[in-house]
């Protein structure tokens, strides 16, 4: 289940034509209001699907030792070059968790913005979750940022996912703290929605 050359491609061109709208250039306003609100100590994080690095920026200028994920190479070169000029060290890996298990697990943290809606059936969820599930600590936390799929639109978009297919992959394995509509950050004046999803690791799940 690991990432195919068709989908590397693709993210990479989006990437090289400056056509990501995902790519704000600045952390996800959902992000920046969960870490304002979490009281639970956060060492260490991993980020899965970093992008151009701006949520791990973020989470390292927390004093937070960062570990950072992509399937594009494109992407974490530009990552690489903001966290130099924003004098931060972040830990930058050419990895899929999909299929490898990423150094410096457990994380007190695992957060992703878009990447598990990408998942189109439940069993390739339920392998997602799993595999975050396995690289946190017994009390580790999972922030999640997905494409919701209230918002009914024929306009290009991240996948979209319902509550239910949400709940049905998660639930046997994390504790439901928060699951809320909201909007991405992004590029575009209207920005799709998504939900916010952050749930707690039950411990024994696996």
């Amino acid at each position: 289940m690991m990432a195919t050359s068709d989908e590397i491609r693709f993210f990479h061109d989006r990437y090289l034509n400056e056509d990501a709208p995902w790519d704000s250039g600045r952390p996800d306003k959902n992000l920046r209001e969960i870490m304002h609100s979490i009281r639970q100590p956060v060492k260490n994080c991993l980020e899965i699907g970093c992008g151009t690095g701006d949520n791990a920026i973020f989470l390292a200028q927390r004093g937070i030792d960062v570990t950072a994920t992509d399937i594009v190479e494109i992407a974490l070169d530009r990552a690489r070059e903001k966290a130099k000029k924003k004098g931060v060290s972040i830990n930058f890996l050419l990895k899929d968790i999909m299929e490898q298990d990423i150094p410096g697990r457990p994380f007190d943290l695992v957060f992703d913005r878009g990447c598990f809606h990408h998942f189109r059936t439940d069993e390739a969820r339920i392998r997602f979750v799993k595999r975050t599930y396995s690289h946190l600590t017994p009390e580790g936390m999972w922030i999640s940022l997905i494409g919701n799929a209230d918002e009914k639109t024929n306009a290009p978009g991240p996948p979209r996912l319902s509550a239910l297919q949400i709940v049905t992959a998660v639930e046997p394995f994390f504790e439901i703290l928060l699951l809320k509509s909201s909007r991405f950050d992004s590029k575009q004046t209207l920005p799709p929605r998504c939900w916010v999803f952050m749930g707690k690791k039950r411990k024994g799940a696996l």
